[in-house]
């Protein structure tokens, strides 16, 4: 398995393409700038066999009806956040000025519980992961030693809290009870920003160090 990160959106935000030797793939986050994803896509002969998304924020959502048009895919989302890819007003594109309102077709299929999955014969162990938005997930990959965890924890910081669903000590206690025990080693395929890993924050994070470490 191989993954790419791309910068995608108003938001610039962490878009990942997870890809096999048979150039099947995922997209993780399809945040925007369609035309330049499509494009990268075709230009490494992959096909996306599914969307998967860590979160419904807008700018996490804003090429997923392009990506799914485009190769006839599902899109995978969290069931507390099913209406979310509809409503605006819950993604948060109809909050912000400048923001054009975003409302995609309904989810495909819902996560309904953590553990081990195959989604289009890629197989992980999906958390959820709440906090930044009640119905956030991360995927980690053991055998890759990473995890794309959307907006929950980054290099020196943590996800916001003050959006719709958003909350400060649930967040803290995802990241308290599931990301830091991860290996240290593992690779933190974020929303924003650079990757970091698990070992990194738990020494250099103000936000979370000191946190029952």
């Amino acid at each position: 398995m191989k993954w790419k990160r791309l910068s995608l959106g108003p938001l610039q935000t962490n878009g990942f393409v997870i890809y096999n030797e048979s150039n099947k793939a995922l997209m993780v986050d399809p945040g925007g700038d369609d035309e330049k994803l499509l494009k990268w896509l075709q230009s490494e002969g992959l096909s996306v066999a599914a969307v998967i998304l860590t979160h419904a924020h807008f700018d996490h959502i804003g090429a997923v009806e392009a990506v799914r048009q485009t190769f006839d895919c599902p899109v995978y989302i969290h069931r507390a956040e099913a209406e979310w890819l509809t409503k605006p007003e819950l993604n948060g594109s109809g909050l912000f000025m400048g923001i054009e309102p975003i409302s995609c077709r309904p989810a495909d299929f819902y996560y309904e519980k953590e553990g081990a999955v195959e989604i289009e014969g890629f197989e992980c162990e999906l958390y959820e992961t709440p906090g930044h938005s009640p119905g956030s997930v991360s995927f980690y990959f053991p055998d890759n030693k990473v995890v794309f965890s959307g907006d929950v924890l980054f290099r020196g910081g943590v996800g916001r809290t003050d959006l719709p669903g958003g909350d400060q000590e649930t967040l803290m206690n995802t990241i308290h009870n599931v990301m830091l025990n991860l290996p240290d080693d593992t690779i933190v395929a974020n929303g924003h920003g650079p990757e970091t890993t698990i070992g990194e924050e738990k020494e250099t994070n103000p936000f979370i160090n000191g946190f029952g470490w």
